[in-house]
C-alpha cells in the first residue's frame, strides 16, 4: 500500500507541475517522447526454456522480434518496462536494447557504440557503467577491455551530445550490459536490477534450491491446473510449491519487490509502475482453492519452507510435512508430482542414487493415474526410474546440463452434467 501511494503523490505533483508550464511546451515534449514508444526488450532464460518465455510473453500483449538460445527479444512500449518485469515469471531479467551491430576490432567495437542513440536513454545526471560484457564464437574476447572501450565510447557520444566535459554521475542508475555472438555486438540497458529470480519471498535455502524462475518454467511446462493436486516430495525450501501456488492463484512474482528502472523517468514515468501493480493486484484470484504438498526428510528445511510460503502469501495453499519420499501414497487420482530429487554433487553421494532413483520409480508405481515431472542432472535416471519418459526435455540450470523427465498419467473423466429435470 504504500508503495501504491508513493505512485499517487508523484502522478499529482506531475499533474502539478503540467498545470504550471506553457502546455505547449509540454504537448511538443509528449510528442518527442512518442518517437520511442516502440521499444525493443530482451529477456534473458535459462537455455530450454525460450518458448515457455515467448508464450508469456505473448499472453501478455506484445509482439515477438527474435527467439534465440537463452533469450528472447520482443517489441513493447513503455509499459513493457514494468509489466514486463512484475508479471513474467520465467526470465532471469529485462533489459532494454539500445542497438547491435558488427564489431571485430576494438576500434569497431568504439565506433558502433558510438553511433548509438545514447542521449534518448541517458540523461545527463545518469550513472551509467558497464556491468557485464559476455562473448561467444568473436573475435573480441576479452571482458574487462570490451567494458573499458564501451563506457569511453558512451561518455564521448554523451559529451558531444550535452556539451559537458565532465558528468556527475549522481542520478538514476542504468547498468550497460554487452553481448557478443559471432562478431555480432548487442549493447543493452539492464531495467531490473536484482535478477528476477529473486522474488523476495525466500529468507532462508536448503541444500542446493532450484530458482525460482526455473521453478516456475517447468510448473508452466506441464498441463498441471490449481485444481489438481500436486505433491513435491523432495521440497527443500519450497519454491516448487511455492511457485505453484503463486501461479495457481494469480499472483504476479515481481509485484512485491524493487527495480532499478523505477527511477527512469526519462524512459516511463511513475504513473506506468503504479498502473502495472495495479493490474497485478487486481488479477490475484481471492477465491481459488489448490491443494499443493511439500515433503522433506530434514524438519528444519520444511520449517524453513513454511516461513518462505508466509513470506510470499501462499501459506493457506500448501501443506509441507517432515516425510520420507518412500512413505509417498494419496487415495486421490489424477495428481501431480513436480520435483527435484538429489543428483549427487559429491562422488559418495553417486553411488546411493541408483538406490534412491530405484525407490523413486517404485513410489511413482503406486500412483498410477498421476503425471510425474522430474528435474535431474543425473544421467542414468530413467534407467534407475524403472521406465521410459514420456517426454525428455534437455536443460540448463546454470552451466549444469540437466535433464526434464516427463510421465504423463491418464487424463481424469470429465465431468459430467446433470440432464434430468429437477424434481
Amino acid at each position: 500500500m504504500a508503495r501504491r501511494m508513493n505512485y499517487i503523490c508523484d502522478i499529482f505533483h506531475l499533474r502539478a507541475d503540467i498545470g504550471g508550464c506553457d502546455w505547449r511546451v509540454y504537448i511538443a515534449g509528449r510528442k518527442d517522447k512518442r518517437k520511442m514508444q516502440r521499444l525493443e526488450w530482451i529477456a534473458p532464460c535459462h537455455f530450454g526454456l525460450e518458448a515457455v518465455l515467448k508464450r508469456e510473453i505473448t499472453d501478455l500483449g506484445y509482439e515477438i522480434a527474435s527467439v534465440e538460445d537463452g533469450r528472447v527479444t520482443f517489441y513493447g512500449g513503455r509499459d513493457a518496462l514494468a509489466r514486463a518485469n512484475i508479471f513474467i515469471r520465467t526470465a532471469e531479467r529485462i533489459m532494454l536494447k539500445v542497438g547491435s551491430f558488427r564489431a571485430e576490432t576494438f576500434d569497431e567495437l568504439y565506433e558502433g557504440t558510438k553511433a548509438l542513440s545514447w542521449e534518448e536513454y541517458l540523461p545527463v545526471d545518469a550513472k551509467f557503467w558497464v556491468t557485464k560484457a559476455a562473448t561467444n564464437k568473436s573475435k573480441l574476447f576479452s571482458a574487462s577491455d570490451i567494458q573499458s572501450v564501451v563506457k569511453k565510447a558512451v561518455v564521448d557520444k554523451l559529451k558531444q551530445r550535452y556539451h559537458v566535459e565532465w558528468f556527475r554521475e549522481d542520478g538514476a542508475e542504468y547498468p550497460i550490459r554487452i553481448f557478443l555472438f559471432k562478431d555480432i555486438v548487442t549493447v543493452a540497458i539492464d531495467t531490473s536490477g536484482t535478477s528476477l529470480h529473486k522474488r523476495g519471498y525466500r529468507q532462508l535455502m536448503g541444500k542446493a534450491p532450484i530458482s525460482e524462475t526455473l521453478a516456475a518454467a517447468l510448473i508452466l511446462l506441464t498441463p498441471w491446473k490449481a485444481d489438481r493436486l500436486l505433491v513435491d516430495p523432495f521440497c527443500g525450501s519450497g519454491t516448487f510449491p511455492i511457485e505453484a501456488a503463486m501461479i495457481g492463484a494469480g499472483i504476479a512474482p515481481g509485484v512485491n519487490r524493487e527495480f532499478i528502472a523505477e527511477q527512469w523517468g526519462n524512459i516511463a514515468p511513475k504513473k506506468v509502475w503504479y498502473d502495472a501493480v495495479t493490474e497485478a493486484q487486481d488479477g490475484v484470484r481471492q477465491d481459488v482453492e489448490m491443494h499443493i504438498q511439500g515433503y522433506d526428510l530434514d524438519g528444519e528445511i520444511v520449517k524453513c519452507a513454511m516461513r518462505n510460503a508466509a513470506e510470499a502469501g501462499v501459506e493457506q495453499y500448501i501443506h509441507f510435512q517432515q516425510r520420507d519420499m518412500r512413505e509417498l501414497s494419496s487415495p486421490k487420482k489424477y495428481g501431480f508430482i513436480i520435483t527435484n530429487p538429489p543428483y549427487g554433487e559429491r562422488l559418495e553421494e553417486k553411488r546411493d542414487l541408483p538406490k534412491l532413483y530405484r525407490e523413486i520409480g517404485a513410489s511413482f508405481d503406486r500412483l498410477d493415474t498421476w503425471s510425474k515431472f522430474i528435474i535431474t542432472s543425473y544421467e542414468d535416471a530413467e534407467k534407475y526410474l524403472g521406465r521410459k519418459a514420456t517426454k525428455n526435455r534437455k536443460i540448463y540450470n546454470g552451466m549444469i546440463r540437466s535433464y526434464f523427465y516427463q510421465y504423463m498419467g491418464p487424463k481424469p473423466p470429465k465431468k459430467r452434467e446433470n440432464t434430468e429435470p429437477a424434481g
